[in-house]
């Protein structure tokens, strides 16, 4: 499958965040991502659903909403609401992950798993056959233009492998860092979803910048 990019709005320009929307909007992106923080679960604040609701009336790329908070749970037929189309928790966050999951899905949403750096992929055994996608955080969540862990490369792989074994269809997300260096090497890795912030709403020509992840196999 071609490679989806999934450019994050925490890079944006928030003094012209309707511009920025068009940019994506008229661009070959194929989601928009969203960062959801609490300054609890991670040392920063980002926006809320004030925000959320905004972008959801002019984006036409389907939300992708991850959530870096505690109790996502509580906020789930809130973005659904909105008519996220992925709801994505963390796995450190999540006591009873089965049973968000359980209500993603629910609500009419797509569910998706996140780890941070220091969580293995063998955490996810027992839910792998459950969730539509993973995010493999590849930098510590909290704060964009972080640089990249060169471990999440055999991460991937490791998922990869995982997934490929249970034969399901769940698709594998990177947030942190990517750009033309390791964009390559996470998808050739396994990668199916590149989430990627500076390095597309900073980039000269925001539309090639995504073009060209995109063309990655």
């Amino acid at each position: 499958m071609k490679t989806l990019v999934s450019p994050s709005l925490l890079a944006a320009d928030f003094l012209n965040l309707k511009d920025e929307i068009e940019m994506i909007n008229n661009s070959q992106a194929d989601w928009l991502h969203m960062d959801i923080m609490d300054g609890v679960f991670v040392p920063n604040i980002s926006f809320g659903f004030p925000v959320l609701e905004a972008v959801s009336k002019v984006c036409k790329k389907p939300l992708d909403v991850h959530f870096m908070i505690v109790h996502p749970e509580q906020y789930i037929e809130q973005t659904a609401k909105l008519g996220a189309m992925m709801m994505n928790v963390h796995y450190e966050t999540c006591t009873h992950l089965h049973r968000t999951i359980q209500q993603i899905h629910a609500a009419g949403m797509k569910a998706g798993v996140t780890l941070n750096p220091s969580t293995p992929v063998s955490m996810l055994e027992d839910i792998i056959y459950d969730v539509d996608m993973v995010l493999l955080m590849s930098v510590n969540p909290g704060f964009g233009g972080q640089k990249f862990i060169e471990n999440t490369i055999r991460k991937v792989k490791r998922l990869r492998k995982m997934i490929d074994d249970a034969g399901t269809h769940t698709l594998i997300e990177i947030d942190g860092g990517v750009q033309d260096e390791t964009a390559p090497r996470l998808v050739k890795a396994g990668a199916d979803v590149l989430v990627s912030g500076s390095y597309v709403f900073k980039s000269a020509d925001p539309h090639a910048t995504i073009e060209a992840l995109k063309k990655l196999e």
